[in-house]
């Protein structure tokens, strides 16, 4: 609900501009995510921090976590301070890259919740307290970027743009981390594939014709082309006076136009 939520909220509450299209692209937003939902895979049962722990040490995760902590890192400290300003997918990307480790340390800090309830010395196992130092680290990097994002940008492309990005890295660590699509069908590849599809188009509608002034009663006009016919002479050199007689003196000197 976060893409129309917030883009319907920012047209009553600051203003913002929300045509027909953005509209109808929360509308597909909503719909994809809806799709995703019913075909998203089961993921793998993790119960206990040790398990969690051999997970997050598989070299195929280290990678993964290491690729996009230099990514962020680049993007912090080289592109942001000179693009930062001007383009919306800067600090996007970042608040999505520092999803990907947000949403691990929940899904760890999960674990240990339901552990501490069942009688399990969490507190003790060091993977707790690296889970919370790093869901407080990337929670407040992710809470900054995204003011940033929303002090300079429009809140219904923000928050649409964002959700994309964000999802496509979930996605990803899911199926790197948790392997989540190996017993997937072919229909629910397929299904959380079109999802994602739609969601993609709807953030489009909702993005690329923001300024145009479409709605239900200024629709007809729209599609409707204006095609006036063109003027036509006979002689590329024309002179043609302009009438002005009546309101003009009989002693001013009269004005022409030259057409060529």
């Amino acid at each position: 609900f976060s893409v129309p939520c917030s883009a319907i909220l920012s047209s009553y509450l600051l203003g913002e501009r929300l045509n027909l299209l953005g509209k109808l692209g929360c509308l597909l937003s909503l719909v994809g995510s809806t799709v995703m939902v019913i075909h998203a895979p089961e993921e793998e049962e993790v119960t206990t921090l040790d398990d969690m722990a051999s997970k997050l040490k598989e070299p195929g995760f280290l990678a993964y976590a290491a690729i996009l902590l230099v990514l962020c890192l680049l993007l912090i400290f080289c592109l942001a301070p000179r693009y930062g300003q001007s383009n919306i997918l800067i600090y996007l990307t970042i608040c999505s890259i520092i999803g990907a480790f947000s949403v691990s340390s929940v899904k760890g800090l999960g674990i240990a919740i339901k552990g501490f309830f069942a009688g399990r010395p969490v507190l003790q196992h060091p993977l707790t307290w690296i889970l919370v130092i790093t869901l407080v680290a990337s929670i407040t990097t992710q809470i900054n970027y995204l003011n940033k994002s929303l002090d300079i940008f429009n809140t219904s492309l923000v928050f649409p743009i964002y959700y994309v990005l964000f999802t496509t890295i979930v996605i990803t660590t899911s199926v790197i981390l948790f392997k989540e699509w190996v017993t997937m069908t072919v229909v629910d590849i397929i299904g959380t594939v079109c999802g994602f599809l739609t969601i993609i188009l709807g953030v489009f509608l909702l993005h690329a014709f923001k300024d145009m002034d479409i709605s239900l009663e200024n629709l007809p006009q729209v599609l409707q082309s204006e095609q006036q016919a063109p003027v036509t002479h006979d002689d590329k050199n024309i002179l043609i006076e302009v009438d002005n007689t009546s309101t003009a003196p009989e002693d001013k000197p009269k004005v022409f136009m030259i057409c060529t």
